[in-house]
């Protein structure tokens, strides 16, 4: 059986330094990692993973391999793999198979031989993996004892496969746990995204007119962001509540066929498909700058944008250049993947810590816990506790306890005014 596909394993050494330096800022990680070297919960247990291969996600496989678990690891984006750190982590001893630019039948391709080592736990980012174990892979299902999921994407077809009984194991919602959404999904993307479209452009944001398409934790980040570099942040939503929260958090709010024809960047992160289509690239103005940080390459039509276009042609790395039929120019970001994966490195690590410390520690809920009908759930209490304990404790910061009083008050109704 095969057992590792990267580039390049003479970048290793360079992938050693990115994963030493991530793990300096991940102290959340490391305190877990030194209870499972003791404690060895994943003896003997396969898991298979579809996530960004990153320098960070590399300190979560340490990790988990710390704690005696065998990892097969795939990227979740044909354009997020960090080679080098893919290189290293064969070193280690990690089936690895990824690599950056891979097409569409490559990213696949990997996914089918993550599967093929028979994980008993998976670690999914977008459902993918999920996806083709339930339609082209169903014999290894009967091996599968639980999973977890990252993205709010990935929930969603979670949800939607939970929801037709279609789902065959039991799977955590990573994402949807406090310590991961309140500050990976915000200031991770906010950060990273800015970062992202920084670094492909190297544009000036201040009066820019800034366009976020949704206003889910992720596009929050974004505006809020955007907003700090003195840029004019803009709004489109389908949601009254979230509409009426980006207006109180003083941003204009509009549909994206007003917003189409002022923007001049535009970002989508709503995990939904066509956001930004045909009918709104043609009022777009000449210049306009047009991303994506949603998981999945859906969110911008490529095709509209294919055939309004007579030219094509790449200006900087992570940047074309489309010339419309009118003259007008249009530049798409990172070929309309995460552009904070493909132009930049992701979320910095220090939120990425506690993100991957819900997974590792979900993964030994699932490992430990006896078996659980197969539906999505949500991340224990306990777990998201322990993870925002430990992240204050490694801050430094420490803060109050209720006194027996206190408790006392909160849980009796006889009490009121006195």
């Amino acid at each position: 059986m095969e057992e590792f596909q990267v580039k390049d394993r003479s970048l290793a050494s360079q992938g050693r330094l990115q994963i030493e330096w991530a793990s300096a800022h991940m102290p959340v990680l490391n305190q877990i990692k030194s209870r499972f070297s003791k404690k060895q919960p994943f003896k003997d247990v396969m898991i298979g993973a579809c996530l960004h291969v990153t320098k960070e996600t590399a300190v979560l496989v340490d990790t988990l391999m710390a704690g005696g678990a065998q990892v097969a690891l795939c990227g979740s984006n044909p354009l997020s793999t960090q080679d080098d750190v893919a290189a290293a982590l064969v070193e280690k001893g990690t089936h690895v198979f990824a690599q950056r630019g891979q097409t569409t039948e490559q990213y696949y391709y990997c996914i089918h031989r993550v599967l093929d080592y028979k994980p008993v736990i998976t670690l999914d980012d977008g459902a993918d993996l999920v996806g083709t174990l339930h339609s082209k892979r169903t014999g290894a299902l009967k091996n599968v004892k639980g999973g977890t999921e990252e993205t709010t994407t990935g929930v969603l077809r979670l949800r939607a496969m939970e929801k037709t009984k279609s789902l065959k194991y039991p799977i955590i919602a990573v994402n949807d746990a406090y310590t991961k959404y309140l500050f990976d999904n915000r200031y991770g993307t906010g950060q990273s995204t800015i970062d992202g479209i920084l670094r492909a452009t190297t544009t000036l944001l201040a009066g820019k007119t800034f366009v976020v398409c949704g206003y889910g934790w992720c596009s929050r980040g974004i505006a809020m962001r955007a907003q700090g570099m003195g840029a004019n942040v803009i709004v489109t939503e389908v949601n009254p509540l979230r509409a009426l929260e980006a207006v109180m958090n003083g941003l204009r709010v509009m549909p994206i066929a007003e917003a189409a024809v002022i923007g001049d960047i535009f970002v989508t992160a709503t995990g939904d498909i066509n956001i930004i289509r045909k009918e709104h690239m043609q009022k777009m103005k000449d210049g306009a700058i047009i991303a994506n940080s949603g998981h999945f390459n859906v969110e911008i039509s490529l095709q509209d944008l294919e055939d309004l276009s007579t030219v094509k042609k790449t200006m900087r790395p992570n940047l074309e250049e489309y010339t419309l039929k009118d003259g007008r120019r249009l530049y798409l970001l990172a070929e309309g993947r995460l552009v904070n994966l493909a132009a930049a490195e992701g979320h910095p690590s220090e939120v990425m810590d506690m993100s991957f410390a819900n997974q590792a520690l979900c993964a030994e809920y699932l490992t430990k816990t006896a078996k659980m009908p197969p539906k999505v759930y949500t991340v224990p209490k306990g777990i998201d506790k322990t993870i925002a304990e430990l992240k204050l404790k490694a801050m430094g910061i420490e803060i109050d306890e209720l006194t027996s009083e206190q408790k006392e008050y909160l849980t009796t109704w006889k009490m009121g005014t006195t």
